[in-house]
């Protein structure tokens, strides 16, 4: 069927579409093919369903040539037999009761508790169906127009390769100067007249509430968006994964090295030409070909080669890679074999690799373990160039940058040391603009009283009008603004199963044809444990995840979970399957149908989703406000036990306070995969280590278990 609406969107459309992206096309194609679909009579639910969209993209000029359009596609696909004739619209009123489609719990108990309204006929019924499906696919539309605009982004971002000359055709670029420059997106302005110094040689750490725009500030300077940024400027932004493709990791990192690639492919070719030279003359035959020009060429490129360091580059890749936990096995993988976490920290090699004049990076944490991130650490540490780091990990911060820029209010203000001197440094300007506000407020207002008081008394209208001027020049303190509060409220559960709540005797797992991962595990989960996980990527920890949720059970042992224990599972799949085209709230309405929107609103807000944010289309919103979002949904049944992995991924320093905070008093059971010390550390009462196939407690705090990392590697 969607072929045969292909052929049939493309015959009316015809040159239209050539400038069309395909994600519009795609959706136009099945909007119409859905069986569902109402064309209407004359195309005019194709006119309430596409029409925008086709005067947005352009492939029709006005709305009567729009409207036209629509009634031929109506028209052309009914002669493919694929508009269905209308049914008969029932006359009869047919009762809507308030309860219907909610939960047993939710429902009333008994039928005169609720006020049933008037009825609604099947007529109004089918209004209201179709309503809320061109409300539907207008967010669809508009959120295929959104994914379009970031494809045509990426693909004009500049490329930047490893430049062996500096300077890239300019004077070396040392300080950058950025004045009195503006971000908007989207109509909003996240940075207003702003002015900043990116000083060489400097580590920036550019810190905000999420959802301010320190990602599209990085995307501006990444497209040399920003007036003061030169043209010869290198400047790479860490955010997509590389292509998975038949390239192996490492050569995918040496590619970065165009020249040296460049070089080696025509020191190949010049090579094979030498030798038909040889050949040719040991033959006794007599070409015309320049043997001697072939040799000076070779010359030139050897030369070249050992100027750019050609030989120590294959090395120098492979030992960022082995940094970054990839074993000389994985490193000769093609990237397709990778999956998304690990072609991200491919994409951070290449940049390391290139070692751009300013390299940005986003989260680089988030797809690494504590091994990973201590080196991360050491490496960017001796960093020799500009970078500017968004991380939601406090140590990492304080570890790597010397700078914190500031993203508040769109201002962008700049601060001296690492992120907890930003804090003090802050804390006291705060106070500080406090006093003067105050003292601003009092002086004004003592001031103001004199005014008042001889106004009409001509023996002082000297004085006053000495006062009104002195107010005058006086002027006003800003006003402090202060970010809101924020809020991971879990919800307390209403019962408390008695032990045992989860325990594993002698439990083995291993994946059907591969080895046994984890071997008689013998642990217990109960409403008072505060647990975190640690150990390598890849060991296992997200299966022992599944093994305790129940997605995954024990090859052999036994796996005990109270009947009436309730479980709540936080992943970055969460985060990644939310239902982009819609919103929080309306996401939510999905997920538990029948449930008041008020109570749904309620508990979004109990994450710092509300307001206008839950009625945001999800593609706006950042990584950390849809981490809050899938919290939201994951806890509203109020669980006995959370389990998370990596929670502390895209939210902001301040959402991990708050996460802190609501672990802390959260009445239930914590079991948590993370590398965020902070979090650990404020937030737990113990570890386990997880290596060869077993789970231990580990004899001390997180600290020392950085140290004992570090002192074998």
């Amino acid at each position: 069927m969607a072929e045969v609406a292909s052929a049939a969107v493309h015959e009316v459309l015809g040159q239209r579409l050539v400038d069309v992206d395909d994600p519009i096309v795609d959706y136009f194609v099945n909007v119409l093919a859905d069986e569902d679909f109402d064309f209407g009579v004359d195309g005019d639910g194709v006119f309430e369903a596409i029409g925008d969209l086709l005067l947005d993209s352009g492939c029709v000029s006005d709305s009567s040539e729009c409207r036209s359009v629509c009634a031929k596609l109506s028209e052309k696909f009914g002669k493919h037999g694929l508009v269905k004739p209308k049914q008969a619209v029932r006359s009869l009123a047919t009762p809507l009761r308030m309860y219907d489609g909610m939960d047993e719990e939710e429902a009333p108990k008994k039928k005169e508790e609720v006020f049933e309204g008037p009825l609604l006929s099947e007529r109004d019924r089918q209004k209201i169906e179709r309503r809320k499906r061109k409300e539907e696919r207008q967010r669809e539309a508009e959120y295929q127009m959104h994914r379009a605009e970031m494809e045509a982004l990426r693909a004009g971002m500049p490329a930047v390769f490893v430049n062996h000359d500096g300077g890239g055709g300019g004077p070396a670029i040392r300080d950058i100067h950025m004045e009195n420059f503006s971000v908007t997106v989207g109509g909003r302005d996240l940075i207003s007249d702003a002015s900043i110094t990116l000083s060489y040689g400097r580590h920036y750490g550019l810190v905000g509430r999420n959802g301010t725009g320190k990602t599209s500030f990085l995307r501006a300077m990444a497209m040399h968006a920003i007036e003061g940024i030169p043209k010869n400027c290198q400047i790479l932004h860490v955010e997509q994964e590389v292509v998975g493709d038949e390239t192996t990791a490492l050569q995918c990192v040496l590619n970065a090295d165009v020249e040296r690639i460049q070089l080696l492919n025509e020191e190949a070719h010049l090579l094979a030409q030498q030798r038909d030279i040889e050949f040719e003359e040991e033959s006794g035959k007599n070409l015309d070909k320049d043997s001697d020009a072939v040799s000076k060429r070779l010359q030139e490129i050897y030369k070249r080669l050992e100027f750019i360091g050609a030989d120590a580059a294959e090395a120098r890749a492979a030992s960022i890679l082995a940094g970054l936990s990839f074993s000389q096995e994985m490193m000769r993988k093609p990237t397709r074999a990778f999956s998304g976490g690990w072609r991200m920290r491919i994409a951070l090699a290449r940049a390391l690799f290139i070692e751009p004049d300013i390299l940005l990076l986003d989260e680089p944490t988030n797809h690494l373990d504590l091994h990973a991130v201590l080196w991360l650490e050491s490496y960017l540490t001796k960093w020799p160039k500009t970078f500017i780091v968004v991380s939601h990990a406090r140590d990492f911060l304080n570890t790597v940058v010397t700078d914190i820029l500031h993203l508040h209010n769109q201002k962008l203000t700049a601060y001296k040391g690492d992120y907890d001197t930003f804090e003090r440094s802050r804390e006291e300007l705060l106070k500080n603009q406090h006093k003067a506000l105050e003292a601003n407020e009092k002086a004004r207002a003592h001031m103001q009283a004199f005014i008042d008081k001889f106004r009409y008394n001509a023996k002082r209208a000297s004085l006053v009008q000495s006062r009104i001027k002195a107010l005058d020049r006086m002027g006003t303190v800003d006003a402090i603004i202060n970010d809101p509060d924020y809020k991971f409220e879990f919800p307390t559960p209403d019962d408390r199963p008695g032990p045992p709540i989860i325990s594993f005797s002698d439990a083995s797992f291993g994946y059907p044809g591969g080895p046994i991962l984890f071997k008689n595990l013998n642990f217990g989960i109960d409403l008072e444990s505060r647990i975190a996980m640690v150990g390598p990527n890849g060991i296992g920890k997200s299966t022992i995840l599944k093994l305790i949720s129940g997605e995954l059970q024990p090859t052999s042992g036994t796996v005990f979970r109270s009947p009436k224990v309730r479980m709540a599972v936080f992943s970055q799949h969460h985060v990644d399957g939310l239902d982009l085209s819609s919103n929080p709230l309306l996401y939510m309405m999905r997920c538990y149908p029948g449930v008041p929107e008020q109570k749904l609103r309620a508990h979004l807000g109990s994450f710092g989703v509300s307001g206008s944010l839950a009625l945001q289309p999800m593609y706006t919103l950042s990584g950390g406000q849809k981490s809050r979002v899938a919290f939201a949904k994951i806890t509203f049944k109020k669980p006995h036990i959370i389990l998370l992995d990596e929670p502390s991924n895209h939210l902001d320093l301040d959402a991990v306070e708050a996460l802190i905070q609501g672990l802390v008093i959260f009445q239930g059971g914590v079991l948590m995969v993370s590398h965020d010390e902070h979090l650990i550390t404020n937030s737990v009462d113990e570890l386990w280590a997880v290596s060869q196939g077993k789970v231990t407690p580990f004899a001390g705090n997180f600290h020392d278990y950085k140290k004992m990392l570090r002192s074998a590697a």
